[in-house]
Order: C-alpha cells, then sequence, then structure tokens
C-alpha cells in the first residue's frame, strides 16, 4: 500500500544526514529500515530544536504509526537532504511527512515517509490536547 503525502503541509525542518557504509545492506544500496532511522532523525532533530522533546514525568510526543514509500534506491557515498513538513493538527494529534533527496540532486525524491504523531500525558499514560505552542507550530 502507498500512502501520498499530501500538497498540503508546512516545511518545518530540514537536516543533511551522511550515508554510512554499514547502512548498506548486501544488495549494495541502503537497507530499507535505515531510512526509518533517517525519518526518526529528522524528526528528533526538528523536535530538539523546538524544545518538543518527550518528558517522561510530563508530557510529549508519542508516534502512533509511520510508513516510507522507496522510490529510488539510496547508495554510498553521499548525504541525505531530509525535508519535514507538518499537517493536520487535530485536537490531540498531528502529522509529519518527510522527503529523502540526495543532497547533489536536489528535488529527486528517493523516499518520502511520514508517521501519526500523539500529545501523551506520560504519568497517566492518557492523550492530551496539544500544547498551544506545538499547535502553532504544526498547525
Amino acid at each position: 500500500m502507498k500512502f501520498d503525502i499530501p500538497d498540503n503541509k508546512k516545511l518545518v525542518f530540514e537536516t543533511l544526514i551522511p550515508i554510512r557504509w554499514g547502512d548498506m545492506d548486501a544488495m549494495g544500496h541502503v537497507n530499507n529500515t535505515t531510512y526509518f532511522r533517517y525519518l526518526e532523525t529528522v524528526r528528533i532533530d526538528w523536535l530538539r530544536a523546538i524544545g518538543g522533546m518527550p518528558n517522561p514525568l510530563g508530557e510529549g510526543p508519542v508516534i502512533i504509526n509511520a510508513f516510507c514509500n522507496f522510490y529510488k534506491q539510496l547508495e554510498y557515498p553521499g548525504d541525505v537532504l531530509v525535508k519535514m513538513y507538518a499537517s493536520d493538527a487535530a485536537r490531540t494529534t498531528f502529522e509529519t511527512w518527510a522527503t529523502m533527496e540526495v543532497a547533489d540532486q536536489p528535488d529527486l525524491i528517493y523516499a518520502a515517509g511520514g508517521a501519526t504523531t500523539i500529545w501523551v500525558d506520560f504519568p497517566k499514560q492518557k492523550a492530551i490536547e496539544l500544547p498551544p505552542w506545538m499547535r502553532s507550530i504544526v498547525g
């Protein structure tokens, strides 16, 4: 099943990730699981940059689903430009999307993925409303 990335989204962050030799599999291309690591890296770097890291004694984001569409094979050596977008803020959730390009081939999408994030009160283990500051970023 392929998931489409919506046209209506807001660029919130981008980062450059070097492709490591160990990211490759026996076929000589970046292993599919590594794309999810790239998605995780951009998401964590973004959350850190905006002060949105989870607080186990308080509240924060939890990923409730994630996907990745693979279009072209990433290969070593190179750098992946990962652009992260946000959209669809709801009461307790928002969507994030990311595209992966090779830095020296801008605008050629190698893979794209996304995740649904829910805001949680960790001690209560319960979803809560998005804080206004986060809603203003992802809304």
